[in-house]
C-alpha cells in the first residue's frame, strides 16, 4: 500500500509541475474539461461517451511521455546531439499522432449526431 502512495504523490507532483510549466498539457487539461460535458451532448452511448473521453486522456498521456522524454533529453545534455534530436522528434510525432486520432474520433461523433447516421 505505501507503494501506491508513494506512486500518487509522484504523480500528483508530475501533474503540478505540468500544470505549471507546459503550456500544451495545460490546453490539454482545459479540453479534458470542456469535453466531459459536450461529449455527454455529442456520444450516443455510453461506450460513445468513454470513447470521446478516452480519446482526449490518450493524447494528454501521450503529451505527458513526450514532456518526460524531452525532460531526460535535456538531462542528459543540452548541446546540440543528433540521436537526442530524433528522441526529442519522434515524441512530437507521437503527440500529432495523437491529435489526428482524438480529432477522428471525435470527428465522426459529432458528424454522426448531426447528420443522424451510425457510422
Amino acid at each position: 500500500m505505501e507503494r501506491l502512495v508513494k506512486a500518487f504523490q509522484n504523480s500528483v507532483r508530475a501533474f503540478s509541475r505540468l500544470m505549471r510549466t507546459e503550456a500544451a498539457f495545460q490546453q490539454e487539461v482545459m479540453l479534458l474539461i470542456a469535453a466531459i460535458p459536450l461529449g455527454w451532448f455529442i456520444a450516443e452511448s455510453w461506450s460513445g461517451y468513454a470513447l470521446l473521453i478516452g480519446a482526449i486522456l490518450f493524447l494528454m498521456t501521450v503529451e505527458v511521455l513526450n514532456t518526460g522524454i524531452e525532460a531526460a533529453c535535456d538531462a542528459v545534455s543540452r548541446e546540440f546531439n543528433i540521436d537526442i534530436q530524433l528522441a526529442k522528434d519522434c515524441g512530437s510525432l507521437a503527440v500529432l499522432i495523437s491529435i489526428l486520432i482524438t480529432l477522428g474520433i471525435w470527428g465522426i461523433a459529432i458528424v454522426s449526431r448531426l447528420t443522424g447516421l451510425s457510422i
